[in-house]
């Protein structure tokens, strides 16, 4: 009975001894896993916060921003969530109302998409951060890439998803480690690559999911599914069914883009590329600089406006030096605390909206916001010789804008750019095939009206997305109203 009495004792006590040292072997492991944590997001932050402007020019930067903040720090809050009285816990929850939710982190994605489209680079120069004019490395790992992928898959894009989804394979098959398997990354693939119209390619990653998870159910009703559908098109065409591939590595191929619905679509990216502007020897010989005193105006007589002529017909200018960097600087810290995304009208409503497509932010400053805004409209006013009083001062939320205004249509645009962007941010013109890129302190002018009034059409432009930098922009939109005696109308109807 002793023996067997101290027999029931010990064992517990073997059991609790070696749980305390399971208890600290685990310990020392969060504590690695923390300490791991920390010192990776110390490194990232002190990178971005001694420069965040620079360091979130790299698209790739911004967008592992979004899904740090979004994803990875929620992973985090999960490992320490025991006790949620813990400091850490209290200022987590203080700091997440301001963090990216799940549709600021999509929104970054489809923007690495867009680019990824509009100056044609393929998903390895991205994911290793191969851009033009970048200060800081940024590269995305086998899980960021199959996040992307998996994105554009579930948006039905599957273009952009075999992309990404061969990336992360790429990446894992060099030897990069990963959290997500290989099995669901061919998952993904080999569908994407079914619905790109691959049949061939899409049994043969299918095979190779199925070699490395036999049990995977989905992977076998596919297989079978493919290969019914493939012998049908080989029947069809008089061959055999194609013996299965062996293991040799996964080939990575490309597949043409979908149509866009925008027929301009092309073009406008042509030209956001530098490719196919209509720039000829004779056009640029009818090119001209000089100095503009605004028609002898007093303010401009000691200190002229150097102007230069961007495009013959219809014309439109260059003035350097419009904006000092000192007055550059006091715009963007009026203009940070107000701005928000930028809207589209609905077509069907006539409402704004936010668009996903639409990234940009803006802010609207009156000339009470401060001294320098009211000298920055007088200066736009003596270069051009146009009113700026009925100029767009306040963003309208009606659908009759112009209407409530009671001051006539966008009668010319006054463009300042507040940077220099180190790749991309044009601003296009697809009708005429004008590119004209930002230099920062200078501004673009032209008139979106014919003398008689009727509206220029040709002078339809856009943005390009910007590839690596932040692009700062101010707009002047001049009405008609006011510019009756300054700009009258021609004496034939074609002027």
């Amino acid at each position: 009975i002793i023996w067997y009495l101290d027999c029931q004792m010990t064992d517990p006590e073997r059991e609790e001894r070696e749980l305390v040292q399971s208890l600290k072997e685990y310990i020392e492991a969060e504590e690695l896993k923390l300490e791991s944590w920390a010192n990776k997001l110390d490194m990232l932050t002190r990178a971005s916060t001694s420069d965040p402007e620079g360091f979130l020019a790299h698209p790739v930067n911004a967008y592992k921003l979004m899904k740090r903040l979004n994803t990875e720090w929620s992973e985090l809050e999960s490992l320490v969530l025991q006790d949620p009285s813990d400091g850490f816990i209290s200022n987590m929850s203080v700091h997440r109302q301001y963090f990216p939710d799940e549709e600021d982190e999509k929104g970054a994605a489809k923007a690495l998409m867009r680019l990824q489209d509009t100056y044609k680079l393929d998903s390895e120069s991205f994911s290793k951060g191969k851009l033009p004019g970048v200060r800081y490395n940024a590269q995305l790992t086998v899980d960021d890439c199959f996040d992307m992928g998996k994105l554009a898959y579930n948006e039905n894009d599957y273009y952009h998803s075999v992309l990404w989804m061969q990336q992360a394979l790429r990446q894992m098959d060099s030897g990069e480690d990963a959290k997500t398997p290989k099995a669901d990354i061919l998952d993904y693939l080999s569908y994407s690559v079914y619905q790109m119209g691959d049949l061939s390619r899409a049994i043969e990653l299918t095979r190779r999911l199925v070699a490395i998870d036999p049990s995977h159910q989905r992977a076998g009703g596919n297989l079978h599914y493919f290969e019914r559908l493939l012998s049908k098109e080989l029947r069809d065409l008089g061959r055999s069914q194609q013996e299965p591939a062996d293991e040799r590595p996964i080939q990575l191929d490309t597949y043409e883009r979908p149509k866009d619905y925008l027929p301009e679509r092309e073009v406008y990216e042509a030209l956001c590329r530098g490719e196919g502007v209509k720039m000829t020897s004779k056009r640029r010989s009818r090119l001209l600089c000089r100095y503009q005193d605004g028609n002898r105006n007093p303010r401009l007589l000691l200190k002229p406006m150097k102007e230069e002529d961007e495009w013959d017909s219809p014309h439109i200018v260059r003035f350097l030096e419009a904006l000092s960097d000192e007055e550059i600087k006091k715009i963007k810290e009026l203009a940070k605390p107000k701005l928000s995304r930028a809207t589209v009208r609905d077509p069907n409503t006539g409402v704004l909206t936010v668009a996903h497509y639409r990234v940009s932010k803006s802010a609207w400053l009156e000339e009470e916001d401060d001294p320098v805004i009211a000298r920055v409209n007088q200066r736009i006013e003596d270069v051009t010789g146009l009113s700026v009083n009925t100029a767009e001062l306040l963003q309208k939320d009606e659908p009759d804008a112009f209407k409530s205004l009671g001051t006539g249509n966008r009668v010319a645009t006054f463009l300042n750019y507040m940077s220099d962007v180190e790749a991309g941010g044009a601003t296009v013109f697809p009708d005429f095939g004008a590119a004209f890129w930002p230099r920062k302190g200078t501004a673009v002018f032209w008139y979106n009206l014919f003398k008689s009034g009727e509206g220029d059409y040709r002078t339809r432009h856009a943005a390009c997305p910007v590839l690596v930098g932040s692009k700062w922009v101010s707009n002047k939109w001049i009405h008609e109203r006011g510019q009756e005696f300054r700009r009258p109308c021609g004496l034939t109807e074609e002027d």
